[in-house]
């Protein structure tokens, strides 16, 4: 299986913290070793980064670890291969553009028979049932809504219900985002955490590395965390449930 991280906050933030403790299970204190990546959100822009190696090994994450880029929506994905080559053409979130604007998306788990599911307009460049379920996705969305719709509410719908079919086929974790939401999709396993004032310290589980959030945010700041599991060992975090589907603004959890 493979590990995902996201954050959604309402100030641009870095996730250099909570990333090195990732990084660890790329090959160290886990066996995700077989790729990794992260996508940042500047506005409607993004910074992607990809790489193959263990994220334990790599020099690049070590560059996305030590360097606070900051974004208000962040997605990353560390990879286990069970379907698709250690290439990096697999390697996750994958990226395509839609109405304008850029989706990512990261997956983990399998998707049982969706190579067989009709695509139109997107299509996969590598070999993981993830990125073609991606594809469908979007191919599902657009054949749905020629333009993205006005009712936010309508869209969040009707991803809920498309990401709820990628669940039947199988186990199916899911990080998605649009540049102005974070979605996520509960298959068997993910967490999160929102911090807000007032802050206070936490202790990685995977690092020897502790912070202080109160030397680094504002009264007003609040900072979402999801994860597969669980990165620090002194925070509550809190468990979706199987099917749940969650819509995040702006480290906020938004009713649909």
């Amino acid at each position: 299986m493979c590990e995902l991280l996201g954050m959604s906050a309402n100030v641009p933030t870095d996730i250099c913290f909570s990333f090195t403790g990732l990084v660890q299970r790329g090959g160290k204190t886990g066996p995700h070793k077989d790729g990794w990546g992260i996508v940042f959100y500047e506005g409607k822009g993004c910074r992607v980064f990809h790489d193959p190696k263990p994220s334990v090994d790599s020099h690049l994450a070590e560059l996305v670890r030590t360097y606070p880029i900051k974004s208000n929506i962040i997605i990353s994905h560390i990879r286990k291969a069970n379907r698709g080559k250690v290439d990096l053409m697999n390697t996750h979130p994958f990226v395509r553009e839609l109405w304008g604007q850029y989706w990512t998306f990261a997956h983990n788990g399998q998707l049982k028979g969706i190579k067989k599911e009709t695509l139109k307009d997107f299509f996969p460049v590598g070999t993981t049932d993830s990125e073609h379920g991606f594809c469908w996705f979007l191919s599902q969305l657009k054949k749905k809504f020629k333009e993205r719709p006005k009712n936010e509410t309508l869209l969040a719908q009707e991803i809920r219900k498309l990401l709820s079919k990628l669940g039947s086929m199988g186990v199916s974790n899911l990080l998605v985002s649009d540049s102005k939401y974070l979605y996520a999709y509960c298959s068997t396993k993910l967490v999160y955490i929102t911090r807000h004032s007032p802050f206070g310290e936490a202790q990685l589980i995977d690092a020897d590395l502790s912070i202080d959030f109160r030397k680094h945010t504002g009264p007003k700041d609040v900072v979402t965390v999801l994860a597969t599991a669980p990165l620090t060992q002194n925070e509550v975090w809190t468990s979706l449930q199987p099917g749940e589907f969650q819509v995040w603004k702006e480290g906020k959890l938004i009713k649909i």
